[in-house]
């Protein structure tokens, strides 16, 4: 999941995982393809384009491979024509959750979508239901043990980031990440700083951040989080956002 520090330790040791790169990169391939496609393949000209391309590229994917979904999106002729869908609703415990995707059949996606609140203990809403707990961020996530605070946050602030937040719940096996928070027009020039500094950085996105967190423990966080998976496991979904705040030590006992 999305939008939140400590949900990067769980979707980067997911990523981590080889039965998932796959899934993965089939998202991050549909992206780059519907920017190109829209577009067109310019990285300069298309910043869609381009931040699907950096996704991508954060997540490990091959060059050839990247390539390969520009120019098929670029110069697609086989009737594919992704559109960027956006679904809210509630989880349990009262949470709110976004989930954005891209979808050749929006009939479909709908479908899938609901069935996936329904069975898992959520509730799909209306348009509009929810949006207003998120602002929309650029979001920048660094390893906070490859990376000091010092680092970070001088990097960070002098090229105009708003907010730079501690890692949550760390310990000296799990040292977090640091989360760095921009205006959406400001996101790239801020990444371009970190970049140029020398620090690495995991993940970058323009994401839906809570304006504030619900606390979420014991059973309603486990069905939150086989919910969430659910709907990130989905082809349609590309990204899912919510505004549930679980404890470390409530992962930890969740496993």
């Amino acid at each position: 999941m999305a939008g939140h520090s400590k949900w990067a330790n769980i979707k980067h040791r997911k990523a981590a995982q080889d039965k998932k790169r796959g899934k993965i990169w089939t998202k991050c391939s549909k992206a780059i393809m519907a920017a190109a496609r829209s577009g067109g393949p310019d990285l300069d000209t298309n910043l869609a384009l381009r931040y699907a391309v950096d996704e991508a590229k954060y997540a490990n994917m091959p060059k050839d491979t990247i390539q390969r979904a520009i120019d098929k999106g670029a110069g697609n002729t086989s009737g594919e024509d992704f559109k960027p869908v956006v679904f809210e609703g509630y989880g349990p415990g009262s949470t709110a959750i976004i989930v954005e995707g891209l979808t050749d059949n929006n009939t479909r996606t709908v479908n899938e979508i609901r069935s996936i609140f329904n069975k898992l203990g959520g509730n799909m809403g209306n348009s509009g239901s929810v949006a207003f707990m998120f602002q929309t961020k650029g979001q920048i996530i660094l390893d906070a043990g490859k990376h000091s605070e010092e680092q970070v946050m001088e990097a960070a602030l002098e090229a105009g980031a708003e907010d730079v937040r501690a890692p949550e719940g760390a310990t000296d096996d799990e040292p977090g990440v640091w989360t760095v928070l921009t205006d959406p027009t400001e996101f790239q020039q801020v990444k371009d700083a970190l970049e140029k500094a020398g620090l690495e950085i995991m993940e970058a996105e323009i994401a839906r951040i809570p304006e504030t967190t619900v606390l979420v423990k014991g059973e309603d966080a486990r069905k939150l989080l086989a919910l969430i998976e659910a709907l990130e496991d989905n082809d349609d979904v590309q990204k899912v956002f919510s505004n549930a705040d679980i404890p470390a030590e409530e992962m930890a006992n969740l496993g």
